[in-house]
């Protein structure tokens, strides 16, 4: 399936951020539409909880993911591995063990996300 099917002129359809073909590309799309999430197009809160006694960062507003291209988990990752804690997926948010909310806001917005700071 591609544009053209059928004829000399025949391409598969390619992803518009990568460049890869549908089946090779791994970038993040909506389990909806199927388009390509964009950093920018994410409103990222960023909060923190208190739960017996202890911190949590929570970080919400990643748009739903295709079960295929899910890049929470990558996402997390790399944030366990840099602030030294730990952390877990809930569906579409990220949750990080510790009060970590200042240093989060200032990693998303370097990774172009226009991540805020929520509550107190």
């Amino acid at each position: 399936m591609g544009l053209f099917d059928g004829t000399p002129l025949e391409r598969p359809v390619t992803c518009e951020r990568c460049g890869k073909s549908h089946g090779q590309c791994g970038c993040p799309r909506d389990r909806l539409s199927g388009q390509v999430l964009r950093e920018a197009d994410q409103q990222l809160r960023i909060r923190r909880e208190q739960r017996r006694g202890k911190f949590v960062t929570v970080v919400a507003g990643f748009a739903a993911r295709s079960e295929k291209t899910d890049d929470l988990p990558v996402i997390l990752k790399g944030l366990k591995a840099k602030l030294a804690t730990g952390g877990t997926v809930e569906g579409t948010t990220l949750e990080v063990q510790g009060d970590h909310r200042d240093r989060l806001v200032e990693h998303f917005k370097s990774l172009g996300y226009p991540a805020k700071a929520a509550g107190g």
